[in-house]
């Protein structure tokens, strides 16, 4: 069974932090790359950070380098992705995503390589 369920969202003011979960099932944990990925209002979705989930390697936009940190707990199937910094232009909806399978498993923030989305979970920096 497909399942992405994002949490850890809310309001905060610029210069501060939140942290996101996704909890993903099994069955797309074990796809290999999980991904963030952002959407403003007005606004293209935007891939934010990716994981292999065996190995370990991210990825990052560079928008958000040196700020947002992406980890794992391979045990409880949960990606995060820690939001340090903060500024108001990081307001979005941000969506857990989970890659197709169909591209050999090679991982990066690119949205075509996902195949498997989460319903998202609203973040909004106040300056």
């Amino acid at each position: 069974q497909v399942q992405l369920v994002e949490s850890g969202g809310g309001s905060v003011q610029a210069g501060g932090s939140l942290r996101l979960s996704c909890a993903a099932s099994s069955y797309v944990y074990s796809t290999a790359c999980l991904g963030w990925f952002r959407q403003a209002p007005g606004k293209e979705r935007e891939g934010v950070a990716a994981i292999v989930t065996g190995s370990g390697s991210t990825y990052y936009a560079d928008s958000v380098k040196g700020r947002f940190t992406i980890s794992q707990d391979n045990a409880k199937n949960i990606v995060y992705l820690q939001m340090d910094s903060l500024k108001p232009e990081d307001t979005a909806m941000y969506y857990c995503a989970a890659e197709s399978g169909n591209f050999g498993g090679y991982c990066n923030t690119y949205e075509y390589l996902f195949g498997y989305w989460g319903q998202g979970t609203q973040v909004t920096v106040s300056s």
